[in-house]
């Protein structure tokens, strides 16, 4: 099984605000779906879905297991939570989403659980998120690199992760690149859009593409239907090498997440 290239993400959407997003992307022909326990919107994601009655094996739904949830015992009924929420019987893809600060619950511990949940059919595949190299060496040792679906981290033009990137492609785990766009920001830069005017992109358009050209699954969000419509544009768009190397020229380690007390220590 693999991951979706192009996915909707939900942060920072609540309420009726993430509804109409997800109703809309749904409209517009997007597929996947990314939430977390830590969103507080599982349960409007799922009204959303339910709301358009689109058969459960075409959607490809994912969400992310909060670091309160990790101790013995805890991880699965979290996640039948989260499942009751979304109105599904299984996820696509169910995260790790930070790893337990301190240390307080082994890798090896919540990974167990994580697996277990797989063998239990409520999810299709597994992954982490935010995992440095350190983390992932101990996530395989715990069940495998083969169970390792994909590692969901930060990686826009500004910050390219590459030692992250590197151990991962190595092990044959997927890149999903979440913040793509640099809260924006990378779509100011002038080089970006200078590539954007060559190929009758938006600047938006061409970080999707170069993300997804590099191997990379995205999963940007908007309120906006137009912005996701447009988007979604970035899947037909390709990149000369030239366009590539130029953004790939971009790197200067700008991390923009890293909450205090929970975020490991960086590659």
């Amino acid at each position: 099984m693999s991951i979706p290239a192009f996915g909707l993400g939900t942060f920072r959407l609540q309420g009726q605000v993430v509804i109409d997003s997800v109703s809309t992307g749904l409209d517009l022909g997007y597929r996947a779906i990314d939430t977390a326990q830590i969103y507080e919107n599982e349960a409007d994601v799922g009204q959303a879905i339910a709301d358009k009655g689109i058969p459960r094996d075409e959607l490809f739904i994912t969400s992310k297991i909060w670091i309160a949830n990790f101790a013995e015992g805890q991880l699965i009924p979290s996640l039948k939570e989260s499942l009751r929420k979304l109105k599904t019987d299984y996820l696509d893809l169910t995260l790790i989403h930070w790893p337990s600060p301190q240390n307080q619950v082994p890798v090896a511990e919540f990974m167990g659980q994580l697996l277990e949940a797989k063998r239990l059919g409520l999810t299709r595949q597994i992954g982490v998120s935010n995992f440095t190299v350190a983390l992932m060496k101990e996530a395989i040792a715990a069940v495998g690199a083969e169970n390792i679906a994909t590692n969901q981290i930060e990686l826009h033009p500004y910050l390219q992760n590459r030692t992250v990137v590197d151990f991962a492609t190595r092990h044959g785990i997927q890149i999903t690149s979440y913040m793509t766009l640099a809260y924006g920001e990378v779509l100011k830069d002038p080089l970006i859009q200078a590539i954007a005017q060559r190929n009758q992109a938006t600047p938006a358009q061409v970080t999707l593409a170069w993300a997804m050209q590099s191997g990379y699954a995205v999963i940007p969000s908007s309120t906006q239907r137009a912005n996701l419509q447009s988007n979604l544009k970035a899947v037909q768009l390709t990149l000369s090498e030239a366009d590539m190397a130029q953004i790939n020229g971009l790197e200067r380690g700008h991390r923009l997440t890293s909450p205090k007390g929970i975020a490991p220590q960086w590659d």
